[in-house]
């Protein structure tokens, strides 16, 4: 089954969840539709929420909660 990548539009730093005591928006295994919000970037204080922009089973997340991203970067794997 082919992957589609997931890319960050923003460079940034990636977190998974919408705050440090709340759990992850979504984790591996988990059937997403388009428009469904699978983490957050912020940037200079600023939180931008990232949207599935396809239906899929996120399969991973090549870059881990609170790390850098780079715009383009994949953030998440859908099969």
């Amino acid at each position: 089954m082919a992957t589609h990548e997931i890319k960050s539009p923003i460079p940034g730093t990636f977190y998974r969840k919408p705050s440090p005591d709340q759990p992850p928006f979504k984790e591996v295994g988990d059937i997403v539709s388009k428009g469904d919000t699978v983490g957050i970037v912020e940037v200079m204080k600023t939180f931008h929420e990232i949207k599935a922009d396809a239906d899929g089973t996120i399969s991973g997340f090549p870059i881990g909660d609170n790390e850098p991203v780079m715009a383009g970067q994949p953030i998440v794997e859908l099969d």
